[in-house]
């Protein structure tokens, strides 16, 4: 049951497509019929999974490295005062200078290779994870801490079995918005410049006019995106569930 909404969403949008291709007769370089895209994703089967993955490990790479990052900050944040101090400054700033902007230097340090697309991802996903984990800490239950604090109980104690469960909730919201973000990082990496990856291929096939080659990588690259964004949500949700 499950899968029957989504199976009726794809349904009415490719017949959306193909209705808008067959009432304006919009030429092929343009926009593709849904069949021209099909055959495309059918010919190049091989060279689209090759390039998915490695797209796919710069996005899970991102995201582990944005989640020890983001969640190692939030916690010093909330257990060092000073810090804070230091390390919201560095945060704000980090959104405040566009991502995009970053990825040719990123390119010129790193290289063409994936560890300037991760380190692409990671600064995208820093942003949600930190901010989140940081709210979560913050309002954690006052009641709580006053009663840990009544026992005697350390701050690393209370940081650990007080804040830090409290926090899952908040952790958890931010956790799936990076997973949703984390793919613009890795392909905006790829297009700035690359040896490989699905942002790699739609560059390329859209300078040869093989606009549906483009639309096939674009295909797959939002079955990735949609995939490993409703297996981080299960996860989630299985944590949050055992927590409670």
């Amino acid at each position: 049951m499950h899968f029957i909404r989504p199976i009726f969403i794809a349904t009415g949008l490719l017949l959306l497509w193909q209705t808008l291709i067959w009432t304006t007769s919009v030429e092929f370089f343009i926009l593709p019929s849904p069949i021209q895209v099909c055959s495309a994703l059918m010919l190049h089967l091989d060279l689209l999974f090759k390039h998915g993955v490695i797209t796919l490990s710069e996005i899970i790479l991102g995201l582990l490295f944005g989640l020890i990052l983001g969640t190692s900050s939030a916690a010093v944040m909330s257990y060092f005062r000073h810090a804070r101090r230091w390390l919201m400054p560095i945060l704000v700033i980090s959104q405040a200078v566009p991502v995009f902007a970053l990825a040719p230097i990123l390119v010129l340090w790193l290289g063409y290779g994936i560890a300037s697309k991760v380190a692409m991802a990671t600064l995208i996903i820093y942003f949600p994870v930190t901010a989140a984990m940081f709210d979560g800490l913050r309002q954690t239950e006052s009641g709580f801490l006053d009663l840990a604090r009544t026992m005697n109980a350390s701050r690393w104690r209370i940081l650990c079995c007080i804040r830090i469960p409290a926090a899952v909730p908040s952790f958890a919201s931010g956790v799936r918005v990076a997973t949703a973000v984390g793919p613009i990082g890795a392909v905006v990496g790829e297009w700035v410049g690359s040896s490989g990856g699905l942002g790699f291929i739609m560059l390329h096939a859209n300078a040869r006019l093989q606009i549906d080659l483009m639309f096939a990588a674009l295909f797959v690259l939002a079955i990735i995106a949609v995939t490993l964004y409703f297996g981080v949500d299960q996860f989630l949700q299985k944590i949050l569930l055992k927590n409670h």
